[in-house]
């Protein structure tokens, strides 16, 4: 049976989660079933949620992995009386940091994932927006306003990473399809002109043919589009295009999103307008 793992929160749970995540992550051999409960903003909720937890143990036979981001000291208490291995984020850095710092906490739920400062929620909402109006080239002429553009052939990745650079970091990213349209005569692929003046804002995404097709053959099976020989020659196409004009480029076969967001942020340069949440 799999071990249980608890993420609990008086808010959203995205920090517990979040955090919890990455910490079981390192445990690859575990089987660990994890389940996010938020908005535990009551005594009777977190009652109720005590009785799941025992339940739990008593089913799986080992006690549940209990992490909290519980800021109300009451709804903590009950939460401690639980049958589990409890990871208490708050009380564990927040008290170091208290005496560090030589001041209180506020302890205010939500607030890391709170509108908060109402230009920092906007400029979230426009970059996000941005993304989703200039996606796919869908338009080209807000390109003067873009913090990156990415360029790649269709279905590697561009439009999750534009708006994953948007919503967590407030970067304003387009993306472009490198398609047949823009071979020459030759059989080359070049540089579509409508992005030759941006060239520095350009950053290109590649993928392995072999995934390429998995992910077309989704969308269109059995099609040419979704071809094992079609995918390589546009891979092949787009690479070679990113050398000879010195785009950077990252390949996305083995990367999140999360990952590919990052090292494109670490390699280029670029400013994050806020931290991400």
């Amino acid at each position: 049976m799999p071990r249980t793992a608890f993420f609990i929160s008086d808010g959203t749970g995205i920090t517990a989660e979040s955090l919890g995540r990455s910490l079981l992550a390192q445990f690859e051999n575990v089987d660990l079933r994890m389940l996010t409960k938020p908005y535990i903003d009551s005594v009777e909720k977190a009652r109720t949620l005590v009785e799941i937890i025992e339940a739990t143990a008593v089913r799986d036979g080992e006690q549940p992995i209990i992490i909290d981001t519980i800021v109300d000291e009451g709804i903590r208490d009950v939460i401690r009386g639980a049958t589990g291995f409890k990871v208490d984020i708050f009380s564990t850095f927040l008290k170091p940091l208290e005496q560090e710092l030589g001041t209180h906490s506020s302890y205010s739920v939500g607030r890391t994932h709170s509108i908060g400062k109402d230009e920092v929620y906007m400029d979230r909402i426009h970059s996000v927006h941005f993304a989703l109006d200039n996606d796919d080239g869908a338009r080209t002429h807000q390109y003067d306003e873009a913090d990156v553009i990415l360029v790649g052939v269709s279905r590697c990745g561009k439009t999750p990473t534009s708006l994953y650079l948007a919503l967590q970091f407030g970067i304003r990213a387009a993306n472009y399809p490198l398609t047949e349209d823009d071979l020459d005569e030759n059989g080359t692929l070049k540089l579509p002109k409508v992005l030759a003046t941006h060239r520095h804002k350009l950053f290109g995404l590649t993928i392995d043919p072999r995934r390429l097709t998995a992910i077309r053959h989704e969308r269109r099976p059995n099609s040419r589009y979704s071809s094992l020989d079609q995918c390589a020659q546009e891979v092949e196409q787009a690479e070679a295009l990113y050398r000879q004009l010195h785009i950077p480029f990252i390949d996305t076969t083995r990367f999140s999103i999360e990952e590919i967001s990052t090292r494109m942020i670490a390699e280029t340069g670029l400013t994050r307008r806020f931290s991400p949440r």
